[in-house]
């Protein structure tokens, strides 16, 4: 990008070496057999990126939008689902915690997350209320000695079998918007992971449920105000919209690299496929769609760290990106396996992985009907209510 300043360049190039030496000779295998990249992850805390956001203070890089963005589109580019994975611990429960923890909840939590040694995760959608995150119906009752009992259940949790500690989110009142936030850590009694979902895609991101069946969270794990937690979610949304669209752009850019590089060594009727027109015209609209997805979800980025962004222009222009960065992926994926053909269709090459990937994020983090929603109620105001 234009404005990608000496050091974000830098970050782009060390997390790309990250990418090739600890991710890329797993992720096939790893893919197969639906496991997590344990030691991979473990060494971002190395590298800084496990508080990519959480100001240096609290131990983390201080470092904004952009740069979570860059680490995403890297990574992405490589092992979508080790990304995803990155993206739950450090942007829905490291970030929320740096951003909108105590003093004392950042000391006890943070360094061991920052560090790799625990993995976090964010319990937000339930089994009924998915995409309708203020119809969740967990509670957490306040008991007579100021802890909370907390009941209910949690599905669709990236890093839910592995996690060590949830960002989690509840009622605690009658209304839809009286949401509370606590932080759950694995061996609290009554706290359980149910079992493990075999997914199509971000098979080496490990999700499943987290099951409360009277948890008893003290009162020093609430963080903020009682009922005070919708407007922080709304903003910790618009940011994991954003950055997930760096996950979206790296399936494309990986996509088209192979694609590319495929299409000028392939030979058919005695010359490269590459020389084809209608190979050339999958290519070239495969690099201008991701060019332009690029352009928004980075400006969008650097706005939020700008502080040009808040409230609904922010959730619209999010929700832009990643609607746009998502269908992209998906469509350059798919193209991606056609100019390949059979050995598109088979795991000899990535393609296949990366298009079952990206639908995920047509998906997950908001599906692209709320994206249009979000988008069209800004547009038409009133009207689109009715």
């Amino acid at each position: 990008m234009w404005f990608f300043s000496d050091e974000q360049k830098m970050l782009a190039e060390t997390v790309r070496q990250f990418a090739r030496d600890e991710l890329a000779p797993q992720i096939e295998t790893l893919d197969h057999e639906e496991k997590f990249n344990d030691p991979a992850f473990r060494k971002m805390g190395d590298l800084g990126l496990l508080g990519i956001s959480v100001k240096e203070e609290d131990g983390g890089a201080g470092l904004g939008a952009v740069e979570a963005t860059i680490a995403m589109e890297e990574m992405g580019a490589v092992d979508a689902s080790s990304t995803l994975s990155y993206l739950a611990h450090a942007i829905l429960c490291v970030n929320q915690i740096g951003a909108n923890g105590s003093a004392e909840q950042k000391s006890k939590y943070l360094p061991d997350l920052i560090s790799g040694k625990k993995i976090g995760g964010m319990g937000m959608s339930e089994p009924g209320a998915g995409s309708d995150m203020l119809g969740m119906t967990t509670k957490a009752v306040k008991q007579s000695d100021g802890s909370y009992l907390l009941t209910g259940t949690k599905t669709w949790i990236t890093n839910g079998p592995t996690g060590d500690t949830f960002y989690v989110y509840a009622k605690t009142g009658d209304s839809k918007k009286d949401v509370s936030t606590f932080i759950v850590e694995r061996g609290m009694a009554g706290f359980s992971t149910g079992k493990k979902f075999s997914k199509m895609g971000m098979r080496a991101s490990p999700t499943g449920e987290l099951v409360f069946d009277q948890v008893k969270i003290p009162e020093e794990n609430r963080v903020g105000n009682e009922g005070g937690s919708v407007k922080r979610m709304m903003v910790n949304l618009d940011l994991e919209r954003v950055t997930i669209a760096g996950i979206s752009l790296g399936i494309a850019r990986g996509a088209i690299e192979v694609a590319t590089q495929y299409a000028k060594d392939r030979k058919q009727f005695g010359k490269a496929i590459g020389s084809f027109q209608m190979i050339q015209e999958r290519l070239a609209e495969a690099s201008a769609n991701y060019e332009a997805g690029r352009h928004l979800t980075y400006n969008v980025a650097k706005m939020f760290d700008d502080g040009l962004l808040n409230g609904k222009e922010a959730s619209v222009l999010s929700a832009k990106a990643k609607l746009q960065a998502a269908q992209m992926a998906t469509k350059v994926a798919l193209d991606a396996i056609q100019i390949l053909g059979g050995y598109g269709y088979t795991r000899e090459f990535p393609v296949e992985r990366m298009m079952r990937d990206a639908k995920l994020i047509e998906i997950g983090a908001g599906t692209n009907e709320v994206m249009r929603m979000i988008i069209a109620r800004q547009m038409l105001g009133e009207i689109a209510a009715l």
